[in-house]
């Protein structure tokens, strides 16, 4: 039987990362085996809902490393390659196409695949969602003849979508169910202002909206809301959520719940088989508590974190949930967690595009949202997350 020494089920960012790293410590040629479903090397994320979608970026700029790197250090990377099951007792993957590969290490870094719309017309032509470099690709050259599109949900996907689509200029109207955009991140006031931000940019908002049906004969025409209006579409891109990939582990023994169950050093419950990125539920030692994180930066992070695991370096992964966004020509990035705040503080000013959010538990920072604002906001923001700090004084003065 063939045998991996260490393999990475799973070819996106985790994958990518974790070899660049990985080969950075001294990584013996022929040690990794890279199990990818995909049809490219891993490769960035978020320029599929930003640059490659609005066609700045190419397949070659998006991909973390070019072929070449893999073929250079002995890496062994799979393409198109599934996995129908993961014996770990046995340590073993069984493959739908080819025999059993055995391994002595394995990272689980299977991601999360979207929500699919349930509603009559769902399987029209011209119904997209956005997780890989091929969907996208499809959604841009779509973009390119549409005239008119709907955006189905009102969260970090659908906005940049929304935003690319407008900027083609596509006629683009955003559907939500909630009563504002991104209801469950945003303050009321941050809703308001990118809801005004996009109206002014052509953007129209369905709020409280739900989808009844897509309608078309073949492709599809229009998106019917429940009671009865129905929004011309030439294209429809529903952004509605993700779930972790983790089927294939049904019989595995392997502990699945919201994704794959691992500790603070990204283990699972069975000995030499660990978990990253989008599928892993992993305990976050700085927050206390079990959570999922569906964020470019988490892959990053955790890929690299996995990689000094699989060399030796036993350490917990302790890190401030972190993640960016580009729509029109704004850009802000968030840290931390803002489940659990009890208040918030806005610096800066809305109007001029230039504001911060700070969100407080006691008097205790635990997140903060940061868009034009000066460096010092930039950097003190994860230090003083991780630090637990107490930084409401200072966060109502008018300066630091």
């Amino acid at each position: 039987m063939e045998k991996a020494k260490l393999a990475i089920l799973g070819g996106g960012m985790v994958a990518g990362y974790a070899a660049k790293q990985l080969v950075e410590m001294g990584l013996p040629a022929g040690d990794l085996t890279i199990l990818s479903a995909d049809t490219e090397v891993p490769y960035e994320r978020p320029p599929l809902s930003k640059g490659f979608l609005a066609g700045k970026d190419t397949r070659e700029s998006v991909r973390i490393n070019q072929a070449e790197f893999y073929r250079e250090h002995g890496i062994d990377v799979r393409l198109r390659c599934e996995v129908d099951s993961v014996d770990a007792a046995e340590k073993q993957l069984h493959l739908k196409v080819g025999g059993p590969l055995g391994f002595d290490k394995l990272v689980i870094a299977t991601g999360a695949q979207p929500r699919r719309l349930t509603v009559p017309g769902a399987e029209l032509e011209g119904v997209y969602y956005l997780r890989s470099l091929d969907d996208s690709a499809r959604i841009r050259v779509q973009a390119g003849r549409a005239k008119s599109a709907v955006v189905i949900g009102g969260g970090f996907i659908g906005m940049e979508v929304a935003s690319v689509l407008a900027q083609k200029p596509v006629e683009t109207t955003m559907v939500v169910q909630e009563e504002r955009i991104w209801e469950r991140f945003f303050t009321p006031a941050m809703s308001h202002f990118f809801e005004k931000y996009y109206q002014a940019r052509g953007v129209r908002f369905e709020r409280k909206a739900t989808v009844d049906s897509l309608v078309g004969a073949g492709s599809v025409e229009g998106v019917r809301l429940a009671g009865g209006a129905t929004i011309a579409a030439e294209m429809v891109v529903a952004g509605i959520g993700v779930r972790p990939v983790t089927e294939f582990l049904a019989s595995s023994g392997i502990a699945v719940s919201d994704g794959v169950e691992v500790n603070e050093f990204l283990e699972t419950n069975r000995p030499g088989i660990y978990a990253a990125g989008d599928v892993a539920h992993y305990q976050d030692v700085l927050f206390g508590k079990r959570r999922r994180v569906e964020h470019w930066d988490n892959a990053v992070s955790q890929g690299q974190h996995c990689a000094k695991i699989l060399m030796g370096e036993r350490t917990a992964f302790r890190h401030v949930p972190y993640f960016f966004s580009d729509v029109f020509d704004l850009s802000y990035e968030f840290w931390g967690d803002a489940a659990d705040a009890d208040e918030t503080i806005t610096r800066g000013d809305m109007a001029d595009k230039s504001f911060s959010v700070w969100w407080l538990r006691g008097e205790e920072l635990v997140a903060a949202f940061v868009m034009n604002r000066p460096d010092d906001e930039r950097t003190v923001a994860p230090q003083w997350i991780e630090e637990k700090r107490h930084a409401g004084r200072e966060l109502r003065a008018s300066c630091f």
